[in-house]
């Protein structure tokens, strides 16, 4: 889907855990892709739009940030470079490409390799695609991971947000920041963006922003009360009304925020450790088994 002159947007529906969507910016000399896919089978078929739109050897890529289904097929397509922010090195360490298995629903990954960035930055880094201005930003917060970037094109009003943005699914902070995604989030508002490419779901407007404000305010709130009544995250979950956000995907990843926000009121430092196999866990005992994967 063409979302800017130039520039279009790769879709992967329904959007769920590991369809994510993707940018292709087709050009003679060199061309750009905004993440990846989550198997080799999906990586595939980007690699396949790629060329149908024009995209030849010579590829730059941009990571989003570091988690799979956004970073595994980097290695398989092989790009000229790969660029993303700074902690994304240390987080492809440290995280998993492929998930343990009984995590998730089976799925067929394929043989991945990881591909470390070869360039990184800090806060900003200002490339230029296709003869147009594009800003890669890190607004200095941990918000989905340590290592969020949204990929900017001003001329445009376009913004592709990476997981900062889930439209129509449920925002995920676990390895993030609850109270640093919201700072992110009055950050972004004072874009002049038209149009977003969520890092999930169909294409969308800055009101992406708004829903996830209002969820991962009920969060903070849900997690307060817990703190308050010294209740575990998961209990927590299971006395939660999702309310207005019941119909989104994941639903689960309530468990896994309060994990996160709950550390956060107790003194765990924006992005500082939690602990993440324990927080899976149990959003596998409250989704009453494996996490559903369509990938």
């Amino acid at each position: 889907m063409e979302v800017g002159e130039g520039v279009f947007a790769y879709l992967q529906r329904d959007g769920s855990w590991y369809l994510n969507n993707a940018g292709i910016i087709p050009d003679r000399k060199l061309s750009y892709l905004i993440d990846s896919a989550a198997t080799i089978t999906r990586t595939r078929a980007l690699i396949a739009e790629a060329r149908r739109l024009g995209v030849g050897d010579r590829v730059g890529m941009v990571a989003t940030h570091h988690h799979g289904d956004h970073t595994n097929g980097n290695a398989f397509i092989d790009p000229s470079f790969l660029i993303s922010h700074a902690a994304v090195p240390d987080e492809l360490k440290q995280g998993f490409a492929v998930p343990p298995a009984g995590l998730f629903t089976a799925v067929d990954w394929g043989e991945i390799e990881l591909r470390p960035p070869d360039i990184t930055f800090a806060r900003e880094l200002t490339l230029e695609i296709g003869g147009r201005r594009v800003e890669l930003r890190h607004l200095g917060y941990p918000a989905h991971t340590l290592g969020d970037c949204v990929v900017y094109f001003p001329d445009d009003r376009l913004l592709f947000a990476g997981d900062l943005a889930f439209e129509g699914g449920t925002p995920f902070a676990l390895m993030g920041s609850v109270r640093g995604w919201l700072a992110w989030l009055g950050e972004l508002r004072l874009l002049d963006v038209e149009t977003v490419v969520p890092g999930h779901g169909e294409i969308c407007a800055m009101g992406v922003f708004d829903d996830a404000e209002r969820y991962l305010r009920f969060v903070l709130d849900l997690a307060e009360r817990a703190t308050d009544a010294a209740i575990s995250p998961l209990e927590a979950a299971y006395d939660s009304d999702l309310g207005e956000f019941a119909d989104w995907h994941n639903q689960e990843r309530i468990v896994g925020n309060l994990h996160r926000a709950m550390a956060e009121l107790s003194g765990t430092e924006s992005g500082g450790t939690v602990d993440v196999a324990m927080a899976f866990a149990d959003m596998v005992t409250y989704n009453g088994g494996p996490l559903t994967c369509f990938a």
